[in-house]
């Protein structure tokens, strides 16, 4: 068997400052599987994965390719031995158009000049072959996310990789574009090449995976055939103990309005035209919202409009009964709290500490006051209490540089942020992005916590299962409109796609179309 294995790590240990996040690991890739790599948000499986990738080097241990030792000192030794990755937060430049993205580093020249035509017809060709459509023309800037992650694999066909590796690849994909990502990551297993697929979506794994390894706290736990398991046994595996899959919760009791929207235009700042038109709807204290569709049809503008981070072009958005459509960032952000889309963007400020980014809205309040400088203590207590009740794991707690910090704690980070400041509504987008089973479970329990405290709760994910066992009230919205108003209770998966897919619509009287 051992001469199947086209890559072997073995007995790989790597350390940071104050935590081992990889500990004696072996993990064997076969010639032609899908081999998953589970595991919670800080488990090791990113870190075990770049240091094949040769971002990272080991303490100890070896990489066998073919059964042959190779060193692979950064990503061109990498590249040279057939392997590429895409990665969770993708390494793309805004600016560059998607073909100059693609063919960066790996340039074709004829005496020193660029040969783009070539390097084009070759691009057309694998996207064509595997149905991964791009403009190549278009700026990285101005494409979807699920368009980057596109780019991303293209950047690895154009290589000509055989080992690809996938780093939580559809963490920011709609369901539509999951299920394409499953087909092409099976055709590419077909044609020989082998995948590590680093996820923590049981669904997905059972789906495409031929073995998965599970990781836990650094070590690993195991590896097995995903067709002799299922998915409570790989989450008990995961977390260590039984993990809830259900969200458990009461029927909501709505009381006053908190958020109210009239008639709310906002216009996308690139392609200049209305991202979000006549959109009305209410938030009510003590019921979860969900704003559901796929992505790119105007949830991220109509919440940058909610927020302030974008300007609204018409309508009113009151908060409490006050109008704050005009009202400032700043006092927006002291009454509503806000998980972003985006932690790295609007989020977090990477380069901070933990603790630093912990009271990024309120280092002004009284009790992180002294005498007109921030009391270090306390701002120290304080976040040492939410890393102890949300499990941010960070290698040197509270004055951990959040940069170095998994993805998944990143964002359980911003939710122990925003969750502890009590205003009356939450505007939660796509909260639970990157996280693992043990970790969903609890903040799902914390959003459905908020809103028996009688918060409103505005909830903005692409998860279909989130969508249908959180919400109380479900909104779709396609190309920029509310095209349906559905009670979770009531409806179906299939129904749900239908108005996210803008098959079907209700009219104006709340008959469906």
């Amino acid at each position: 068997m051992e001469a199947d294995n086209i890559i072997e790590m073995l007995h790989i240990t790597k350390e940071f400052p104050g935590i081992v996040a990889n500990d004696d690991i072996t993990l064997q890739l076969r010639r032609g599987e899908i081999h998953a790599l589970l595991g919670e948000n800080g488990a090791g499986k990113s870190t075990l994965m770049s240091v094949l990738f040769g971002l990272y080097q080991p303490e100890a241990g070896q990489i066998r390719k073919n059964g042959q030792v190779v060193k692979i000192q950064n990503p061109n030794d990498a590249t040279a031995l057939g392997i590429g990755m895409v990665h969770q937060h993708f390494k793309l430049i805004d600016v560059f158009t998607v073909l100059d993205n693609i063919i960066l580093g790996a340039e074709t020249t004829k005496l020193g000049f660029l040969q783009k035509k070539a390097a084009r017809e070759k691009v057309q060709a694998l996207s064509e072959r595997y149905g991964l459509k791009v403009d190549l023309d278009a700026k990285v800037e101005d494409i979807t996310v699920g368009m980057q992650q596109r780019v991303e694999i293209l950047k690895m066909l154009y290589r000509d990789n055989e080992i690809l590796i996938f780093d939580e690849p559809t963490a920011v994909l709609t369901p539509q574009e999951i299920e394409e990502l499953m087909e092409t990551m099976k055709s590419f297993a077909k044609e020989g090449k082998s995948i590590l697929f680093i996820s923590h979506k049981l669904n997905e794994i059972m789906a495409v995976a031929d073995r998965v390894t599970v990781l836990r706290k650094g070590k690993c736990v195991g590896t097995i055939q995903t067709k002799d398991t299922d998915k409570q046994a790989l989450s008990n595996m995961m977390v260590g103990r039984p993990v809830q899959l259900e969200v458990q919760k009461t029927p909501a009791k709505p009381g006053k309005t908190v958020l109210e929207v009239q008639g709310l235009r906002v216009v996308d700042r690139i392609h200049k035209r209305d991202a979000v038109r006549d959109v009305s709807f209410n938030v009510r204290e003590g019921e979860i919202v969900c704003i559901a569709g796929i992505d790119g049809n105007g949830q991220s503008e109509l919440v940058y409009g909610l927020t302030g981070l974008e300007r609204v072009s018409a309508g009113t958005v009151k908060l409490c009964g006050q109008d704050i459509s005009r009202a400032t960032i700043h006092h927006r952000s002291g009454n509503m709290s806000h998980i972003p889309e985006d932690r790295h963007k609007h989020g977090l400020v990477l380069d901070f500490t933990l603790e630093q980014n912990m009271v990024l809205q309120r280092f002004r309040e009284k009790r992180f006051q002294n005498a007109g400088f921030i009391n270090k203590g306390a701002v120290r207590s304080y976040t040492q209490a939410l890393i102890r009740q949300y499990d941010v794991r960070s290698g040197q707690g509270p004055v951990t540089v959040v940069r170095s910090m998994s993805g998944g704690n990143q964002q359980k980070a911003i939710i122990a942020r925003e969750l502890d400041r009590e205003n009356p509504l939450i505007v939660a987008v796509q909260p639970t992005r990157g996280l693992d089973v043990g970790a969903i479970e609890y903040i799902h329990q914390q959003l459905v916590e908020e809103r028996d405290k009688g918060r409103g709760v505005l909830l903005v994910s692409l998860e279909l299962d989130e969508v249908m066992s959180l919400s109380d009230r479900i909104l779709v919205m396609y190309g920029g409109e509310i095209v349906g108003e559905l009670d979770p209770k009531k409806t179906t998966v299939e129904e749900l796609g239908l108005y996210m897919a803008g098959a079907k619509r209700m009219t104006k009287g709340g008959r469906a179309q």
